[in-house]
């Protein structure tokens, strides 16, 4: 059935405030909701706080259930102004609206529920929308690229580290005896691992002086082990920021928030009439 011209003119605005950050409109929307999110993150933060919730908590839950409306009206307008919800529904950001919107009414069926609001602080990612840091995403994007070349080194350091760690505490643990905390093989793994990474809980301590020459090794060896997977890493970026990727050049051309009123899709070139993803007009 064909949706009439006055149906799909108000869902287009809809959806260019709602989605869009380009225009008057957008932008106040997008800045609304962005202090509403981080109202929603200090009320959880403060409702943790047992003495202030007992005194304000009241007014805490009133300020929630205003945030809660809120999102569950925007959540309804973002599934009502697009031609095919399911691509919000079910996108990264349609999840965590969802799962950020419905806790203060599960915790009347379910206890313990609540904790599901701290998902509001991955709505502050909307920021980078709301600033128009899309410029930065080229550099973030060589970043994951070192990454993704720098997986298999960085795969084999961690096994090499992993069994320096089991033959390292096995050595320990038969050095330590058990007053000194070393009482398996796995909690010496445990400490190995926490001396190696510089971490040094304290809660176990080798008591010999054999034990403590092996402690020493091990911090040593601590310091050079934290900087081989950080070198990897540089290399391969210093390696991808001379080249100018396919990637990166397209990114540096879509600088604005555009979004497809027909499958939410973004990250369009400037000017362009048409979406890249499924050939709506835009």
């Amino acid at each position: 059935m064909a949706q009439s011209p006055e149906n799909i003119g108000w869902r287009r605005k809809l959806h260019e405030i709602i989605y869009e950050a380009d225009t008057p409109m957008g932008k106040w929307f997008d800045l609304i909701l962005f202090f509403v999110i981080i109202l929603s993150v200090v009320l959880v933060m403060l409702e943790s706080v047992k003495e202030f919730d007992a005194r304000y908590h009241k007014t805490l839950l009133v300020l929630e259930w205003v945030v809660t409306i809120f999102f569950t009206i925007e959540y309804i307008a973002r599934v009502i102004s697009i031609r095919k919800p399911s691509h919000y529904i079910f996108s990264f950001y349609g999840i965590i609206d969802f799962i950020s919107t419905i806790p203060l009414y599960v915790s009347y069926l379910v206890a313990g529920s609540q904790v599901f609001l701290a998902v509001r602080a991955f709505r502050l990612l909307r920021i980078f929308r709301i600033l128009k840091l899309v410029q930065f995403i080229g550099e973030a994007s060589q970043l994951r690229e070192a990454l993704k070349a720098s997986r298999a080194k960085i795969l084999v350091f961690i096994y090499v580290v992993l069994i320096l760690s089991v033959i390292m505490g096995t050595i320990m643990y038969l050095i330590e005896s058990d007053e000194a905390g070393f009482t398996s093989i796995p909690r010496s793994i445990y400490w190995t691992i926490v001396t190696l990474t510089t971490v040094g809980y304290g809660d176990i301590a080798p008591q010999t002086n054999v034990g403590q020459l092996l402690a020493t090794i091990i911090m040593i060896l601590g310091y050079g082990i934290i900087a081989v997977p950080t070198g990897i890493v540089t290399v391969e970026f210093s390696r991808r920021g001379g080249k100018k990727t396919t990637a990166t050049s397209d990114i540096a051309v879509h600088l604005n928030t555009q979004s497809c009123p027909n499958c939410s899709a973004e990250g369009h070139r400037d000017g362009a009439k048409y979406c890249f993803n499924c050939g709506g007009t835009l």
